[in-house]
């Protein structure tokens, strides 16, 4: 899994009501327009070289991070799923038939901090896909019965989901690393709360009415469009949608001061090794996750020493990788390693540990450190090739600081990181109080805790 999530964008132009300001450069080489509607919706736009196609996305900044109450997780996710079932005007049936006859394919997906709705489509048809969308944004409608026939479709994908090992790892890990923020529950919910979740209808309705209005969402459109138009059509649109008036205040996690242990025994099946420190909340202003993001790729991506050793030479892992999520709050910075043998977990975790420690008293190479942040920008800026993954890349500056021109400056983060500030962040960040320890294997817990000895 590359958890590192590079989806830096670089805008060059920043319109807001249209508005114009100074042209900014970056690696993202195409304008980036933006127009505020009196409703509080932005609405992006960029145009693209892609004649008759067009990437139509709605952000929405709620996801599992929203979920404060008890007993009530998975509801972000779960909008995933009914935004797909119909208005009034447009059933389910109908608003897929005209999906189709407009020629596009439209889907969803929700993680921490975020949902988005992305279509991808005829340009000349854009008309259409706001009508779509802003109906369903709008007056979606569903029944007690439609509600609880999708709340057992989630249950079915959390129970098909979290047979994998590796997904029951993944939400011990954060439950386990997080111990009050909303960062503890991963993004389909609780279990306890997914099996009650049909008789939770009321509450959908509130949480519908709390969160898909405009002020929280963005309207990203990319491709062979201009932005006069998509700002026409989505005041047409989307100008009449009243803001809510619902705020919320996160749960603060504490500091973590020791070592913490998530482990799933699991006979059959490759061990694994991961290193969850806590790490930094994505911001502009701040070069600690850049920082974090440059030690991933270049103390353990295939170049590395210990990938050579290890994976190529050795061959007692079989997969090796480090990064860390871009989140709004604090996240967790990992190392994973998948291993061909359990008896091997001492020595990996010991290998980790010294290329760790090395990074806090010893300055990286400069031409290795200049490759690493070269690989990370041009890497990038070749994937924007297409509306959609255009806005996709978009997509998540909007939702991780509201706003997708701020790609500009997140991607001059990786170029500011010198030796100096690795070694300070390794030091503040890649610590054992910071440290959760999340292993597969076939010993209980408390063998491999006695083995891993992380208490020196």
């Amino acid at each position: 899994m590359n958890r590192i999530l590079i989806v830096l964008t670089l805008g060059l132009l920043f319109a807001c009501g249209g508005k114009e300001e100074p042209k900014e450069e970056g690696v993202f080489p195409y304008p980036i327009q933006q127009t505020m509607l009196d409703n509080g919706l932005n609405v992006v736009t960029v145009p693209f070289n892609s004649p008759g196609i067009a990437a139509f996305y709605i952000v929405v900044r709620v996801g599992s991070r929203n979920e404060i109450e008890e007993g009530k997780t998975g509801f972000a996710h779960f909008f995933e799923h009914m935004m797909f079932r119909g208005t009034d005007k447009y059933p389910k049936e109908k608003y897929g038939e005209v999906l189709k006859s407009i020629g596009a394919a439209a889907n969803a997906n929700t993680w921490f901090d975020r949902t988005v709705y992305h279509m991808t489509g005829n340009a000349e048809m854009l008309d259409k896909m706001f009508e779509l969308e802003a109906d369903r944004f709008m007056n979606l409608n569903y029944s007690e019965a439609d509600f609880k026939v999708e709340a057992g479709a989630v249950k079915g994908e959390y129970t098909k989901n979290f047979s994998s090992p590796y997904m029951k790892l993944y939400e011990k890990t954060y439950n386990t690393a997080f111990t009050e923020h909303t960062y503890s529950h991963t993004t389909i919910g609780f279990w306890e709360d997914v099996v009650d979740m049909p008789n939770q209808y009321e509450y959908s309705l509130q949480f519908f009415d709390r969160w898909y209005r405009p002020e929280y969402c963005t309207i990203i459109v990319v491709g062979d469009v201009t932005q006069e138009k998509v700002n026409t059509l989505a005041r047409e649109y989307f100008g009449e949608w009243e803001p809510g008036s619902y705020t919320q205040q996160i749960p603060v996690e504490p500091e973590q001061t020791e070592t913490r242990y998530a482990h799933i025994q699991e006979e059959n099946f490759p061990p694994v090794l991961s290193l969850n420190y806590k790490g930094v909340a994505y911001s502009v202003e701040n070069l600690d996750m850049a920082a974090l993001d440059v030690i991933g790729t270049l103390a353990f991506s295939e170049r590395s020493p210990i990938y050579k050793k290890l994976v190529e030479e050795e061959r007692i892992v079989r997969e090796l990788s480090a990064g860390g999520y871009n989140t709004v709050d604090p996240g967790l910075w990992s190392v994973d390693a998948v291993l061909v043998k359990k008896e091997d977990l001492t020595k990996v975790k010991n290998e980790i540990v010294s290329v760790l420690e090395k990074l806090k008293t010893e300055p990286v190479d400069s031409l290795t450190l200049a490759q690493t942040k070269s690989h990370l920008k041009y890497g990038y800026a070749m994937t924007l090739d297409n509306p959609d993954a255009i806005a996709n890349s978009l997509a998540w500056f909007t939702w991780l600081t509201g706003d997708p021109a701020d790609v500009n400056p997140g991607y001059a983060n990786y170029d500011k990181v010198t030796p100096e500030i690795i070694m300070e962040v390794a030091n503040k960040y890649l610590v054992d109080d910071k440290l959760t320890v999340a292993t597969i294997s076939p010993d209980e817990q408390v063998e491999v805790i006695e083995e891993l000895n992380f208490d020196r």
